[in-house]
C-alpha cells in the first residue's frame, strides 16, 4: 500500500501544469519618468574618529609622563607610589584582622573549657506552688526549699553519671 501511495503523489506532481506563473510587479503604472536619486548620507567612519580621538589622547598622556616643576616626580610615578602605600595599610588591616581571630579563638577555648555552671534556672519556677488562689487560708503554703534541693541534687547526679560515661567511652 506504500508504494501505491508513493506512486501516486508522484503521478500527481507530474500531472501539474507547469505554465508559467504571472508574478505581480509593485512598480505602479505612472509611466517611466525619471526621478531624482536619493542621496546616500555617508559618515566619515570609525577610524576617523578613533584618529581624532587620539590626537588629545596622546597629549595627555605626554603631559602626565613629564616630571613637575622642581624635579617632583611625574603624575604616574605619583599614583604606582599611592598604590604602594596602600599595601602597607592592607599590612594593618590583616595585622588586626588576624590579632581579632586569634583572640576569638582563645574565646571560644576559654569558653568550652570552662566549668558549667550548676546553678538550674527553672523556666517557670511556680510550677511547685500552682494552684488556685482561692479559698486558700493564709500560710497553708509549704515552703518548698527541700524540693528545690532535692531536685537540684537529682540534677547534679544525672550530670556525675553522664560524665562517667562519657568518660568511660573515651577510653
Amino acid at each position: 500500500m506504500q508504494a501505491f501511495r508513493q506512486r501516486a503523489a508522484i503521478a500527481a506532481r507530474q500531472a501539474r501544469s507547469t505554465r508559467v506563473r504571472n508574478t505581480r510587479s509593485y512598480a505602479s503604472g505612472h509611466g517611466h519618468e525619471h526621478h531624482a536619486e536619493h542621496t546616500v548620507e555617508e559618515s566619515l567612519g570609525s577610524a576617523f574618529w578613533i584618529g581624532l580621538g587620539l590626537i588629545p589622547a596622546s597629549w595627555f598622556v605626554y603631559r602626565i609622563s613629564r616630571p613637575g616643576k622642581d624635579g617632583q616626580p611625574n603624575a604616574v610615578t605619583q599614583w604606582i607610589e599611592k598604590l604602594g602605600d596602600l599595601s602597607k595599610e592592607w599590612e594593618t588591616k590583616n595585622h588586626n584582622n588576624t590579632a581579632a581571630i586569634e583572640q576569638a579563638a582563645r574565646d571560644k577555648h576559654l569558653f568550652f573549657n570552662a566549668g558549667r555552671n550548676i546553678h538550674i534556672e527553672l523556666g517557670y519556677p511556680e510550677i511547685f506552688q500552682h494552684g488556685s488562689p482561692y479559698n486558700v487560708p493564709a500560710g497553708h503554703y509549704v515552703n518548698l526549699d527541700k524540693v528545690v534541693a532535692h531536685y537540684h541534687k537529682q540534677h547534679l547526679d544525672e550530670e556525675a553519671r553522664k560524665a562517667k560515661k562519657l568518660a568511660a567511652s573515651s577510653q
